[in-house]
């Protein structure tokens, strides 16, 4: 086993895998929440049919897919089996430590928030990118297939509603953690700057977190 699979085996190292694919997540968040407030312009989904078609089609954009699926899958991979080991050393030497009285229990609960938003992933693009890649839809007047209907539709139903609400309250409280859990994790940190990450983390968070469920939440009462 060569130094590298070595490094990034161990418990740091699949703490840096995390961060780093953690970090570029955020980053994706921001551009997919930037194109989604497409929605909230009063033109029957023009803007937000061509943004789809854009990013449908787009060479660039296509090839990112591929790195943000990879990110996605060694950020969640990861995150599995720090999970497990950090369950089993609990149950050994650990037991006594009282752990939930030194952290806040987002943060003891990580994985099972990641799980959480992961499922909520899968049905979510079940429901638009497996519609708008693998079946037919009608187009716009300008041509574009018409995303903005499958908003519209998916946004009428209740329980669907809900659960893209639920998925970012546990999407926003997994950012909490995350975000300042990662500079940190890469050594950047110190004792003037750390406290303005964890402002601009609890901000970051629930910034996006609110941005993305007001899609629902408009479309449902206001649609």
């Amino acid at each position: 086993m060569s130094w590298i699979s070595k490094t990034f085996s161990s418990s740091i190292g699949r703490k840096i895998i995390m961060s780093i694919t953690g970090l570029f997540l955020c980053s994706f968040l921001v551009v997919h929440l930037v194109g989604n407030l497409q929605l909230f312009k009063d033109d029957n989904g023009a803007a937000f049919n061509a943004y789809s078609e854009f990013m449908s089609h787009n060479t660039v954009i296509r090839t990112m897919e591929l790195v943000l699926v990879l990110g996605f899958g060694f950020h969640i991979y990861e995150g599995l089996v720090l999970a497990a080991k950090n369950r089993a050393a609990r149950g050994s030497k650990y037991v006594s430590d009282h752990i939930e009285q030194n952290s806040k229990w987002y943060s003891r609960s990580m994985a099972l928030l990641g799980t959480l938003v992961l499922f909520f992933l899968i049905v979510h693009l079940y429901n638009f990118l497996g519609s708008l890649r693998f079946t037919d839809n009608p187009v716009d007047a300008a041509g574009n297939e018409d995303a903005y209907l499958l908003v519209v539709k998916a946004f009428s139903n209740p329980f669907y509603v809900l659960l893209y609400v639920a998925a970012l309250v546990a999407l926003c409280y997994h950012l909490m953690h995350g975000f300042q859990s990662a500079f940190q994790t890469l050594g950047l940190n110190h004792r003037k700057y750390t406290p303005v990450i964890k402002v601009i983390g609890y901000a970051f968070s629930v910034i996006v977190c609110v941005g993305f469920a007001a899609m629902p939440i408009y479309f449902y009462f206001f649609k």
